[in-house]
């Protein structure tokens, strides 16, 4: 493909440097939680590869303290590209790739300008996948980590809210109104059940999406088959994903629609839209009951 300039103080390489040159668009970066997702299931590839005796301890080691790293925060600069690339996201996963691969060489004691490095990032780094399965899984991650770790929480905790205040008013009586205009009497705690009643079924709503969710395509390579990959690598893997990171991950029960759908996804999203537009009508109400 021809000679490129990389930045010498850099960790990526020249797949890197071609989708930053190329695609100087739009600003959005890579959002950071799925560049974490990458290096948990980078670490977990590295991890089964070596079980499964396709990869040497001391390479696995070396992918392992880069992706600690990652996740530490403490290699943030070196994913520069924005979320405009080729369809599967080839480019951030070269971005993991040669970044993962370039630091591991000098924490062995090498120097960027080694012609022959220890760990290569193709053969190497992205041993046993493709950008075909890496992404969709690293989206599976992100979401999921996302949803339990900060949107669950935060619904959960103006549900409480609601519903201290529900119990603490459930004797003032109030006028209800319907169409903006007085109707009949009923308490102010009454009026806010609904509400938590609202946050309740969202909450459950985004649960329910977990099941769907915790499938990875990590495993099905290219196109679903599991070419390249050694027996029982894709179980073996989520296994490790799941260890990693501590969520209920498993291996997708049908990879063709794991690579080839986002269905997990738009199934989660909706479940954010509903609670989104729940917000959204309580935030009215509120607002309307303010005005006096």
């Amino acid at each position: 493909m021809g000679y490129i300039d990389v930045p010498a103080d850099k960790y990526w390489g020249a797949q890197t440097q071609r989708s930053a040159d190329n695609f100087k668009i739009g600003g959005h970066q890579m959002p950071k939680e799925i560049i974490n997702a990458f290096a948990v299931l980078k670490m977990a590839a590295a991890q089964a590869n070596f079980d499964l005796g396709v990869m040497s301890g001391e390479k696995k080691i070396l992918i392992e303290k880069v992706c600690k790293e990652i996740m530490d925060g403490k290699l943030d600069d070196q994913f520069p590209l924005v979320v405009w690339q080729t369809g599967s996201g080839t480019q951030s996963n070269m971005n993991l790739n040669e970044v993962i691969a370039n630091r591991g060489h000098v924490i062995n004691g090498g120097t960027l300008d080694d012609a022959k490095k220890i760990l290569h990032p193709n053969d190497d780094v992205n041993k046993s996948q493709s950008s075909n399965d890496t992404f969709p899984t690293a989206m599976h991650i992100a979401a999921y980590r996302v949803l339990i770790d900060v949107t669950l929480p935060g619904i959960e905790k103006l549900r409480d809210t609601l519903k201290a205040k529900s119990e603490k008013f459930m004797n003032v009586v109030k006028i209800g109104r319907t169409h903006f205009m007085d109707a009949t009497p009923l308490t102010l705690g009454q009026e806010l059940s609904g509400y938590v009643a609202q946050l309740d079924h969202g909450i459950k709503a985004i649960k329910n999406s977990f099941a769907h969710l915790s499938e990875l395509a990590l495993g099905g390579t290219a196109v679903g088959t599991g070419l390249n990959t050694p027996k029982g690598y894709d179980v073996l893997v989520a296994i490790k994903i799941a260890e990693i990171s501590g969520l209920p991950f498993v291996t997708g029960a049908n990879k063709f629609e794991g690579l080839a759908a986002h269905d997990a996804i738009v199934e989660a999203h909706g479940a954010l839209k509903t609670v989104a537009v729940s917000l959204m009508k309580i935030g009215n109400d509120i607002r309307m009951l303010a005005s006096g």
